[in-house]
């Protein structure tokens, strides 16, 4: 392996003297445990590297109750890859459970199951649609109250003096909101922080994200998101909502909720990752319809984001589900509107009708948009350079819950300091529009029947001042106010996005791309004056907008298309899609787009499309983990007790062989089990000895291992007694007969491509007579990545 740049020695591959490879340091700052060999008496268990819980909604284990007393730094880096981190099962298990259960399933009981997938996704987009309605009206009326609360303060202390008492009373507003959010984050639910969309990008991608897809993630994501937008902060409530529709997706299709205790019996055959997987994108698809009325663009948005496998039933599905979502957002609006079946309000966020007649542009404007795709590219790189650092001192420095409350306190006090400051300053007085009432108008030191512009933009929710930069007519604003406005909101959102609160970067980048764009608009207007083209910036504000948002998160196709539903007029899908793919190449060149940094700087083993360019050198055998932990077919239940609890080696697959071999000789494969079916097996008793003697009440069934699913008991839960231990457990019923498995000589491409587009979870590694050599999982695919020097190989972390 001379090509490649070694970051670490693999420290599962023992070298010929015996040693144990490089240890790395952990993100606490303590050692690695070195990766030691053990034997036992029934075969060789070896530790591949210490693998996370089987369950994906565990509790906290003891090392990470022991994480808890931090020291005041942690060092970090970013060429970590994270083993605590599991891969979703993909694969159906075809054991002999399940073709037993599908030889009994009738023509119409598949057809039932079939119809009850498309129950679930018309229910996921209705109840994702209604939280999108909750979260639209509680933000509308506690900001109606506070803005105006502030606005009859200041126009009092307009005239009488001290209007310190004013800024004030802004920044105490803004900061108790604030410090409800933050709270309810950083002590209650962590995983609610942020937007949601890597998280859910990273369990899309077939990564079990710690607590995700939990009832209360919802609730926290929901309450928090709130009481960010309220506070004033510089954020949008649209991205969390693609991940709030993955937890009612979730939550939905399996029938019953395991943190309320309660079984529906509804759904059951869908309690595996298989199906849950499925919902889950449907749910994200819910979440970016109900934001922005674009359900297409939702659908795109699971394809390209998302899913790595896909077919045309699952779109249709997704597509309805994204229908549904729109449609009772858009009723239960017109209600609250006083406007009943009036469907005019397509998601959070409407921007407005953009006419045609208004906002042509002609041939020789698209190489200024390309440029202003550019500009996007470039604002984006350094947007997201900023907040890279920024989260890495996060990282570091604030990782108690408490100083994570306090910096977001402070970002709330500072951020209402510098709009009052702004908009005190400013002098930027413009006439009253008769038919303007939706925004909170400030009079401040202008002449009566005149408001200031700059109030405008910050004084207001910022999905309001995207649609009046997008709306107002030309002279609204003038250049100064625009550029500080651009210059201030930019440090502003960069330095919100990766605070302890739940918040979107979609409208601040919007926002932030529509102030420079209309600039470029009035700055061309004023050069070539002569010109009708230029006569209205809006349409520079769309262009900005799309460039700026393109270029932090380099999103192109689900983006084109969700700009264009948006803003309800394809004539101008042509410049966004040509202004976005300019954003992503040009931002590509300098930093990576936002969502993949943090999925990076969480160290997750996510799995790109392809394989590192250079990799076909590469063969299964130099990747693979080696010697692997194997169980006979008929295996003593002692020893699967052993390797179960064995807390260095926390495996969770194994490969079922004819006979395990002594010392290191490869055993034949037959199958391969889970730790999640021992795990069942072991709480049922399902051993030979029981069976002969008919002590056994029934033959296990699938139902009982879906009851189990998603939290499966630890073994430590499991109480064995001695005689059992001495019993026989025959897994032949039980494991799944044709694993997939690669030659040893298998290229790393090509076992890549099909790790990734079967969703695999473990692929075995045989020799020419299908003897296991080795195993393939997640984490030995992600760790080889293309960087500056060539091929890569990460670091491997416990944390």
């Amino acid at each position: 392996m001379a090509n490649i740049t070694k970051k670490v020695s693999w420290s599962s591959r023992p070298d010929e003297t015996g040693a144990t490879g490089e240890t790395t340091p952990l993100l606490n700052g303590s050692e690695q445990p070195r990766h030691s060999r053990q034997m036992s008496g029934e075969g060789a268990i070896f530790h591949i590297g210490r693998h996370g819980a089987g369950d994906l909604e565990e509790e906290m284990t003891t090392e990470e109750e022991f994480l808890r007393g931090r020291p005041k730094e942690i060092p970090h880096n970013e060429k970590l890859l994270s083993l605590k981190f599991e891969s979703l099962d993909y694969d159906n298990i075809e054991n002999q459970l399940f073709l037993d259960e599908e030889r009994r399933m009738s023509y119409m009981g598949f057809r039932c199951l079939e119809i009850s997938r498309w129950v679930i996704c018309a229910l996921i987009g209705f109840l994702t649609g209604l939280i999108a309605c909750f979260i639209d009206i509680v933000v509308e009326q506690v900001a109606k109250v506070k803005y105006n609360v502030i606005k009859e303060n200041i126009e009092t202390f307009t005239e009488a003096g001290g209007l310190s008492i004013s800024l004030i009373l802004w920044a105490v507003l803004n900061c108790s909101f604030v410090i409800v959010g933050a709270i309810l984050v950083a002590f209650f639910e962590p995983i609610a922080a942020g937007s949601g969309i890597p998280q859910i990008k990273c369990y899309l991608n077939g990564v079990k994200i710690p607590r995700v897809v939990r009832l209360k993630t919802l609730v926290v994501k929901v309450c928090g998101v709130i009481c960010s937008v309220v506070g004033g902060l510089a954020v949008g409530k649209e991205g969390p909502m693609i991940h709030s529709g993955g937890v009612v997706a979730a939550g939905v299709s399996q029938g019953r909720s395991t943190s309320l205790k309660r079984d529906f019996k509804i759904f059951e055959y869908f309690r595996r990752d298989t199906e849950k997987r499925d919902f889950v994108s449907a749910g994200a698809a819910a979440g970016v319809s109900a934001a922005f009325g674009a359900p297409v663009g939702g659908v795109l948005f699971s394809l390209e984001e998302g899913a790595s496998f896909w077919n045309q039933m699952l779109t249709w599905r997704i597509f309805f589900a994204s229908m549904i979502s729109t449609f009772t957002l858009n009723f239960v609006l017109s209600v609250y509107h006083k406007k009943p079946g009036e469907l005019s309000n397509p998601g959070l966020i409407n921007f407005g009708r953009f006419e045609s007649d208004s906002l042509a542009y002609t041939f020789y404007e698209i190489p200024l948009f390309i440029a202003m795709g550019a500009i996007g590219g470039l604002l984006g790189a350094l947007f997201n350079f900023l907040n890279y650092w920024l989260t890495i001192f996060r990282i570091r420095y604030v990782h108690r819950p408490c100083l994570q409350v306090m910096e977001a306190t402070l970002v709330a006090a500072v951020t209402a300091a510098v709009s009052f400051t702004m908009i005190y300053f400013s002098n930027d007085c413009q006439p009253l529009a008769p038919d303007n009432t939706e925004v909170y108008q400030l009079q401040l030191f202008c002449a009566d029947g005149e408001y200031n512009s700059m109030a405008t933009a910050f004084f207001n929710t910022p999905e309001k001042s995207v649609t009046s930069l997008f709306h107002d007519q030309p002279g609204t604003y003038n250049p100064l106010t625009l550029g500080l406005f651009t210059l201030t909101y930019f440090f502003l959102a960069c330095w919100t996005y990766g605070l302890a609160v739940s918040a979107g970067v979609f409208i601040p980048s919007l926002l932030i791309g529509a102030a420079w764009g209309r600039l470029c608009g009035i700055l061309l207007a004023s050069i070539f004056s002569s010109s009708s083209t230029w006569a209205d910036p809006g349409k520079y504000a769309l262009i900005g907008a799309a460039a700026q948002l393109g270029g932090i998160v380099r999103m192109t196709l689900s983006l084109t298309v969700i700009l264009v539903e948006a803003t309800g007029n394809v004539t101008y899908g042509l410049p966004i899609m040509l202004v976005l793919m300019t954003s992503k190449i040009v931002g590509d060149y300098f930093q990576e787009g936002l969502y993949d940094i943090h999925i990076k700087l969480q160290s997750v083993p996510f799995l790109h499309w392809e394989a590192p360019a250079t990799s076909h050198w590469l063969t299964a055998r130099e990747v693979m983990s080696s010697p692997v932990t194997c169980l006979n077919k008929i295996e003593k239940v002692g020893t699967i007790v052993d390797i179960l609890s064995n807390t260095s080696t926390n495996h969770n697959g194994f490969p079922v062989v004819v006979q395990v071999m002594e010392g290191d000789v490869p055993a034949k494969l037959c199958g391969l089990i889970l730790r999640s079916q021992l795990i069942v097996l072991l709480k049922h008793k399902v051993f030979v000895e029981l069976a002969r003697s008919r002590l056994t009440q029934r033959k296990l069934l699938l139902k009982d291992f879906r009851d189990a699913y998603p939290r499966f008991p630890p073994i430590q839960s499991i109480h064995v007694s001695q005689d059992e231990r001495e019993c026989m457990m025959d897994l032949t019923e039980f494991m799944n007969p044709t694993p997939y498995t690669v030659p040893q000589e298998t290229s790393l491409p090509r076992v890549f491509k099909l790790f990734r587009a079967l969703g695999l979870r473990h692929l075995v590694v045989v020799d020419d007579e299908n003897r296991v050599v080795g195993l393939v999982s997640r984490k030995d695919l992600a760790r080889y990545h293309l960087g500056k020097h060539g091929l890569e190989e990460l670091h491997l972390a416990q944390t």
